[in-house]
């Protein structure tokens, strides 16, 4: 089933299902379901056209998918333009929320750079290219 622009499992509980709409969370989904008299634990592939409209009806007053998606694009634009610090931790590809550095945090970070001394296999393999660049010449 599509709702929103987003497929849903048929084979799961609503309460569950719907959270894989961005934007929508297991407290969200609790709000809506009781806004509209729904039981959380109905199927998706159970639920008549009637309530499926219901919920559509219901998830247009939450923020969710593109709306949400661009708001917080937005958000850290503004924050970059205005050179604060956590905009500047997006800039430079660190952890905005003041996370440790030093060790972890590669998922920001990326790929580890060696900085500095390098490894005996490292400079051997460094000199060898450099050798093999002298001879071609």
């Amino acid at each position: 089933m599509r709702i929103t622009g987003v497929n849903i499992p048929d084979d799961q509980r609503i309460a569950y299902a719907l959270t894989k709409i961005y934007g929508i969370g297991r407290v969200n989904v609790n709000g809506v379901l009781k806004s509209i008299k729904l039981d959380p634990n109905k199927r998706v592939n159970q639920l008549t056209k009637e309530e499926v409209g219901d919920i559509i009806k219901a998830l247009d007053t939450v923020r969710t998918e593109g709306d949400l998606r661009k708001e917080i694009r937005e958000n850290i634009n503004r924050l970059k333009s205005i050179r604060s610090y956590r905009g500047i931790r997006h800039l430079v590809g660190l952890p905005v929320r003041g996370q440790r550095t030093k060790t972890n945090a590669r998922t920001t970070k990326g790929k580890k750079k060696t900085v500095g001394a390098l490894s005996k296999e490292a400079w051997a393999k460094i000199e060898q290219q450099q050798k093999a660049a002298q001879s071609t010449k």
